[in-house]
């Protein structure tokens, strides 16, 4: 079905418009294509409220009119208020599932709102819809790096390099998911790109992943430094910063950091995972608990997740709270040393004396088969980077 006065919404297709205000005539009695054509014609010239109204009143009149509830989905988008587009965009796409512009925005609406993995399903049925279509396959490709799915992105990104190769966002996207995978060589392949076509912000990122993932932290700096600089706006580019920062272990710049991009993406695991360990190592233990009960929320069974849970429950002396995301986090990796050491303290603070004791077993026969491997003693458990 083809609507050919939808107003989309994705990308640059609504041009930015000024608000201003008119007065609603009365509607009683119009005909719904009247009142229709004035809605648009309101929409086109910049008054989003004025078109709101006329929307509404075509749909008082004509409640499953697909092009009027995807145009004040749009109107809605527009001002910001995406719940309630995203209400007409469902609404529109009950009436008329198979409209591949009105599930786009839904996808959209998604996005813009933080719900992330509630976009994920629209932008891909638009992309199973229509292979090829450039907008929703960025789209999807973005929400699944942010949601650490890397291999997704290089599986969905690879088979268009040839036609999207030379679009930067692409690059980006497809060369963070190849570096972060360990595919270096590929994903310097990308970078050369990028900067064959002149400097750029995803090519200084790219450089600055790749700097850090061959342990170069103090080359990785300076380039997302200049990153950030070009564009801050890129995906993910504060996490990467704060991450290099931290690898050269300037931790109160790195917060600085991670709270820019939870400013952006309050979904990011990396972020909230990362400032509920410094907060905690900060004795700032009431804030700690909020960022890493929000990256449980997202990674509920992540090792780092858990150990961060018990360490910042123990500090605060609640030693019934610590006790079960401790008891989880030898289960899931039982030769995590630090894991043992910080259930046997619960366990001892709990009075379960044998419990306690049999961790502590645990621990002595780890440390005598890591100095007979010759391995170096344990320190923390490091969080494994998104």
């Amino acid at each position: 079905m083809h609507h050919p006065r939808l107003l989309p919404t994705v990308l640059l297709a609504v041009a930015a418009v000024a608000l201003a205000g008119v007065a609603f005539a009365q509607t009683t009695g119009r005909d719904p294509d009247e009142l229709f054509a004035k809605a648009v014609a309101l929409h086109q010239s910049g008054d989003t409220l004025g078109a709101i109204q006329y929307y509404e009143a075509v749909l008082e009149k004509q409640p499953e009119r697909v092009e009027a509830l995807s145009n004040l989905g749009a109107a809605f988008m527009k001002l910001g208020r995406f719940e309630e587009a995203i209400t007409r965009y469902r609404k529109a796409l009950a009436v008329a599932p198979d409209v591949v512009g009105v599930r786009l925005n839904l996808g959209l609406a998604f996005y813009k709102a933080d719900r992330i993995e509630e976009a994920v399903p629209e932008f891909e049925a638009v992309v199973k819809a229509t292979p090829r279509h450039p907008a929703a396959t960025l789209l999807l490709a973005d929400c699944r790096l942010r949601m650490g799915e890397r291999q997704q992105v290089i599986d969905l990104l690879s088979p268009l390099e040839a036609e999207l190769g030379q679009d930067r966002l692409f690059a980006y996207l497809l060369g963070t998911a190849l570096l972060e995978t360990g595919q270096l060589e590929r994903g310097q392949q990308v970078i050369d790109r990028l900067f064959r076509a002149g400097e750029s912000a995803e090519g200084h990122l790219l450089l600055g992943v790749q700097y850090l993932r061959q342990g170069q932290a103090l080359k990785a700096v300076p380039e997302i430094e200049k990153a950030v600089e070009m564009n801050p706006a890129l995906p993910g580019i504060h996490a990467l910063y704060a991450r290099a920062l931290r690898h050269n272990h300037d931790n109160a710049a790195a917060a600085v950091e991670y709270r820019k991009e939870l400013e952006k993406n309050p979904n990011d695991y990396e972020s909230n995972l990362w400032l509920g360990i410094l907060k905690t190592e900060a004795n700032q233990l009431d804030e700690a608990l909020e960022y890493l009960k929000r990256a449980g929320r997202l990674r509920p069974h992540d090792p780092a997740v858990l150990y961060g849970l018990g360490r910042v429950h123990l500090a605060a002396g609640r030693h019934e709270e610590a006790r079960p995301p401790l008891e989880q986090l030898v289960e899931a990796v039982p030769t995590y040393q630090q894991g043992h050491v910080l259930l046997a303290t619960v366990y001892y603070r709990l009075g379960l004396r044998e419990k306690g004791d049999e961790q502590r077993a645990i621990v002595e026969k780890l440390r005598a088969e890591a100095r007979e491997k010759g391995a170096e003693a344990e320190k923390e458990l490091p969080p494994a980077e998104p």
